[in-house]
C-alpha cells in the first residue's frame, strides 16, 4: 500500500514510541503516556472552560465545559466521551479535540472524565456518560447550552461509550437526544473482521493492544448493551448519527458495519471512511491531513444541528 508521506512517517514515530500497552500496569501506563504530552495551549480560545465536579454512579464525576466565542444565547450541546481504551486518556488529552469540536461546530462541549479500566469495570464508564448526559440535560442552560439540542460523541472507546449511551437514553426515556457522533469507534469484540486482519499490525492500533483493552474493560458481560451495542434488541428510533472511521484501523469494519446496522433500522446515517488513515488521526493536529478531515466532519455534525 501507498501511504501519504506523513502518515507513513507518523506511524513509524507511533509504532517506535508508543508503549506495548499489554505490557505495562495500567496505572503506570496511564502515567507513562500522559508523561510524554505536550503541555496545554489552551487552543483554541474559548469564551468559558470551567471544570465542575457532579454526582456520579460511583462518586465524584469530573467535567470540563467548553463554550466557544459563537452568538447567540443558547448552544447546541455535545457530551463527548474521550478515547484511550477504557484504560488511559481524562480530560487533558483531549482538550485541544474538544477547544476544536466547540468552535468548528458551534456548541457547548461537555467533556466527561469517566472512571478507567481495570479497576472500574464495565458498565462503569457507560454509567459515568449516561449520568453526565443526565446532568447536561438538567443544567446545560446554565452553561449557555440548549437542553433541547444535544449530541452524544466520542472518540474510540468514547465512540462506544456514545454508541451504548444512545441506546439506553432511548430504552429508559432519558434525555432526548437529536444525534450521535461516533469517531473510530470501538463497536464490539469481533476480532475476525476484515480491517482486523489487514491492518491489526504496524498501524500503530494493533489487534493484541485492543483485545487487551477489551480484557481490561469487559473480561465478562459483553452481552450486555451497554458495553456492546450491537448486543441491543433493535437499533430503530436511535437518534440521526454521524459514522466516521479510519481504512488503516483494526475497528474500521465494525464501525462500518454499524453504520450500516443503523441505516438499516431506519436511523439517519452520515458515514464517512478516511481512506490512507488510523486510529486516532483526529487528535494529531500536527498532521497536514487532520485539519480538513476535522472540518468536514464538523460540516457533518453541523447537519445534526439543522
Amino acid at each position: 500500500m501507498s501511504l501519504h508521506p506523513e502518515v507513513e512517517s507518523m506511524l513509524k514515530v507511533l509504532d517506535a514510541g508508543f508503549p506495548d500497552v499489554t505490557t505495562v500496569p495500567p496505572p503506570e501506563l496511564r502515567e507513562l503516556i500522559r508523561s510524554r504530552r505536550a503541555p496545554l495551549q489552551h487552543l483554541p480560545a474559548m469564551r468559558d472552560v470551567r471544570d465542575v465536579t457532579i454526582d456520579g454512579p460511583g462518586g465524584d464525576l469530573a467535567l470540563r465545559i467548553y463554550r466557544p466565542h459563537h452568538s447567540g444565547p443558547e448552544l447546541p450541546v455535545v457530551v463527548f466521551a474521550h478515547g484511550g481504551g477504557f484504560v488511559f486518556c481524562d480530560l487533558d488529552s483531549h482538550d485541544e479535540f474538544c477547544r476544536s469540536m466547540a468552535e468548528g461546530v458551534g456548541v457547548v462541549v461537555v467533556s466527561v472524565d469517566y472512571r478507567l479500566a481495570p479497576e472500574h469495570r464495565a458498565p462503569a464508564a457507560h454509567e459515568d456518560m449516561y449520568a453526565a448526559l443526565e446532568w447536561t440535560a438538567a443544567n446545560a442552560a446554565t452553561y449557555g447550552g440548549d437542553p433541547s439540542r444535544i449530541v452524544v460523541a466520542g472518540d474510540s472507546a468514547g465512540g462506544n461509550l456514545a454508541a451504548t449511551v444512545a441506546i439506553a437514553a432511548r430504552d429508559n426515556q432519558g434525555p432526548a437526544l437529536i444525534g450521535q457522533a461516533l469517531f473510530y469507534p470501538v463497536i464490539d469484540d469481533d476480532f475476525d473482521t476484515e480491517s482486523y486482519r489487514m491492518y491489526g499490525t504496524g498501524y500503530y492500533n494493533t489487534t493484541k493492544a485492543m483485545k487487551w483493552y477489551w480484557e481490561q474493560y469487559a473480561p465478562a458481560g459483553r452481552e450486555d448493551p451497554r458495553v456492546i451495542p450491537t448486543r441491543a434488541g433493535s437499533l430503530a428510533e436511535l437518534p440521526p448519527a454521524v459514522v466516521v472511521t479510519a481504512e488503516l484501523d483494526p475497528p474500521c469494519s465494525s464501525g462500518d458495519d454499524y453504520a450500516q446496522q443503523l441505516a438499516a433500522a431506519g436511523v439517519e446515517v452520515r458515514h464517512r471512511r478516511f481512506d490512507g488513515l488510523f486510529h486516532g488521526f483526529l487528535t494529531f493536529p500536527s498532521l497536514s491531513l487532520t485539519e480538513p478531515a476535522r472540518q468536514e466532519i464538523w460540516k457533518m455534525m453541523r447537519s445534526l444541528l439543522e
